[in-house]
């Protein structure tokens, strides 16, 4: 395509806005959303323009439905079009055991993790699909290694979250293939990102690095560039894939 365009949810830190920046570089003009941080998102806009592409911020929060229909409706409203989403937005709760969880604390979790997620995948299928007069295009679901192992005494509620976006990006992919949507998630191991401190434990990674056979955590550009290779035209044989970027666990 000689024009692309990226909308990623959680775009102004972290793995969103890094995928920001070598989106840009790729070719592609960038939506992101934001939940708080609109000088974050801003400043993020501000380089991918410097790369030569169009961006858009928007600020929505993904637990709420009417934000995320309001995020695709700008983002097509200024591009015409949306190639590929990016699922990334998520939240954290403080380390606890299961025992000290209550209803409050999943419910905030499962919002914006799941429903959001699936919310947002919903309009990108209603704006893609052939049938619907779209041209097609790619979901890449950003998981976590915690589906796999749990997090236990840490935050399995988040654990289970990923593990239903895992669930999610195989039967949707199965759903939608024939309406030229490619479904696709990336698993990240422990990650050099913010989200650690609202776990209480800001300095997390370095402490779960020798766990990994690589002997050290993860950078956001590693999965950056995960996630675009996933969206490229060298994986368009792959769909309902869950690519794993954890250094070996």
């Amino acid at each position: 395509m000689d024009k692309r365009t990226v909308l990623i949810t959680g775009g102004s830190r972290g793995i969103g806005a890094m995928t920001a920046r070598f989106a840009a570089r790729q070719g592609y003009d960038v939506c992101l959303s934001y939940r708080e941080r609109a000088d974050a998102a801003e400043a993020v806009c501000r380089e991918v323009e410097e790369a030569g592409r169009k961006a858009l911020a928007v600020q929505a929060d993904m637990a709420v439905e009417a934000d995320i229909v309001r995020l695709w409706e700008e983002a097509i409203g200024k591009f015409a079009s949306i190639d590929m989403l990016v699922n990334n937005a998520g939240v954290l709760e403080r380390q606890a055991p299961l025992i000290d969880f209550d209803a409050a604390r999943l419910e905030r979790v499962f919002r914006v993790n799941v429903i959001g997620a699936m919310l947002c995948a919903r309009e990108a299928v209603r704006h893609m699909s052939k049938s619907s007069g779209g041209r097609g295009g790619v979901i890449v679901n950003v998981s976590s290694i915690a589906a796999r192992l749990g997090s236990p005494g840490e935050y399995v509620d988040y654990a289970a979250s990923k593990g239903a976006i895992d669930t999610l990006t195989i039967g949707l992919a199965k759903e939608v293939a024939a309406e030229g949507i490619r479904v696709v998630g990336v698993r990240p191991g422990s990650i050099y990102t913010e989200i650690h401190a609202s776990g209480g434990e800001p300095d997390r990674v370095d402490r779960v690095a020798k766990r990994t056979p690589l002997q050290r955590g993860g950078q956001p550009e590693e999965i950056a560039k995960a996630i675009l290779w996933l969206a490229s035209e060298e994986a368009a044989f792959v769909t309902g894939t869950l690519l794993d970027v954890t250094g070996g666990l």
